[in-house]
């Protein structure tokens, strides 16, 4: 097996351990933690690299998750789920524009993060990088179907 291979099967193994034993906000930050330390590694970032990148993956990392929760969730609220057969098809065309700015505001916000990072990073890591975070999002999500009980 190789050497990232384990690395990243420790890593999860930690994940597990860890989300485990802890509240809700450090477990947040424990997932975090082996994010940035998966990416690190998937990447292979110089000290240089590295120093550069993080502050920015942070900022647009934290930019998007205020945008795609706090925007989308309030215009998906699970509570307006019984009033969406009640809308009218004026309220229903006000939501979907209000949903379409909501992701251009994503979209712009990824384009500029892209332009950001090509000015530290090669082209071929900010695609690594994508990959990667798939990849930590799939075994996270995969860790947590092996722990929920089964039905």
């Amino acid at each position: 097996m190789k050497l990232k291979e384990l690395f990243t099967l420790f890593l999860l193994f930690v994940a597990t351990s860890l989300v485990a034993q802890v509240g809700l906000r450090e477990k947040k930050e424990q997932v975090k933690a082996l994010k940035i330390a998966f990416i690190t590694n998937e990447l292979d970032l110089t000290t240089e690299e590295a120093v550069r990148f993080w502050p920015i993956y942070n900022k647009f990392d934290e930019k998007f998750f205020e945008l795609r929760h706090e925007k989308m969730r309030a215009l998906l609220d699970p509570k307006k789920e019984t009033q969406l057969e009640k809308l009218t098809e004026k309220e229903a065309s006000q939501l979907l524009i209000q949903m379409e700015n909501a992701e251009e505001e994503l979209h712009q916000l990824r384009k500029k993060y892209f332009i950001s990072l090509k000015g530290i990073i090669p082209s071929y890591k900010i695609i690594k990088l994508k990959k990667a975070e798939e990849d930590f999002n799939k075994k996270l999500l995969q860790q947590y179907r092996d722990k929920r009980p089964r039905r």
